[in-house]
């Protein structure tokens, strides 16, 4: 049965470049390409996944190609595009995504989900905020020598 034990989550996506003018205030670029979008969770996906048609809608860069093994084992090659801004419960991240054949559904994968701090719950069906870090994404790190934590606010000593 297609769909069955699929997770599904709205996807807010907006061309980067679009809005790094906007915010420069270019004259020339105020619209800002955007796109929402049911997109399915696969966890046993790395990257995003988006149709070639939506790539081309927010106006994506095509930058290079990527080699991608499937479910099924197979090897192809996807071109990688972006940037995007990508917003998942209101969390919101920078990202490339690969770019599917033609009719593919959206895919959101574990960059995101792991930049985003997001936790799927399989009986519920649902991607939420890791409930120990409701205000912001926490990040794993693994501590260097100098735990020391790093000046605030960019200062280099």
């Amino acid at each position: 049965m297609k769909g069955m034990g699929e997770i599904r989550v709205q996807v807010g996506l907006a061309n980067d470049g679009d809005l790094a003018l906007r915010l420069a205030r270019q004259p020339r670029r105020g619209r800002v390409r955007r796109a929402e979008v049911e997109a399915v969770v696969d966890t046993g996906a790395v990257m995003t996944l988006l149709p070639p048609d939506l790539v081309d809608r927010l106006g994506l860069r095509r930058l290079d190609r990527r080699r991608v093994i499937l479910a099924d084992e197979r090897v192809v090659e996807f071109d990688r595009a972006g940037t995007i801004s990508l917003t998942v419960a209101r969390r919101e991240m920078k990202t490339d995504c690969l770019v599917g054949p033609p009719g593919c559904e959206p895919l959101l994968g574990q960059l995101v989900l792991e930049a985003l701090d997001l936790v799927v719950d399989a009986r519920r069906r649902t991607v939420t905020p890791r409930p120990e870090s409701p205000d912001m994404p926490t990040l794993k790190l693994k501590a260097a020598r100098n735990t020391s934590p790093p000046p605030r606010g960019g200062e280099v000593s």
